[in-house]
């Protein structure tokens, strides 16, 4: 018992000497724009076990978060390719636009407005 406590006091030291300024680094966003597919948010109730390929019924909005009331990142537009990758309780989709002025972006778009590619 003593040697596993010698053993994670010096690692917190070392990581304290080492790194400490990462301690102090902000925290990512829901939306990040370079995000990947591993690096979902903790918004997701609900991962796909393969990426969705969708695209939109109509123009809407791509969100930064799982909802009306964050922030517009962009207008995606009817026909607009969207790689869905999670969800949040089958009302808004997370992933990353694949065609259009915004292809590259991540966000939420509200799920009703997709349909399959």
């Amino acid at each position: 018992m003593k040697i596993a406590t010698r053993i994670v006091g010096a690692a917190a030291s070392t990581a304290l000497l080492i790194g400490g300024a990462m301690v102090a680094a902000p925290t990512a966003s829901a939306a990040p724009q370079s995000a990947s597919a591993s690096a979902l948010p903790r918004a997701c109730d609900w991962e796909w076990a393969w990426p969705q390929k969708e695209s939109m019924t109509t123009a809407v909005n791509l969100r930064s978060g799982p909802g009306t009331t964050y922030t517009s990142l962009g207008m995606l537009y009817k026909g607009v390719r969207f790689t869905e990758y999670c969800n949040k309780k089958f009302q808004w989709s997370y992933g990353k636009v694949t065609s259009g002025p915004n292809a590259g972006r991540w966000g939420w778009v509200k799920s009703s407005y997709l349909w399959p590619a």
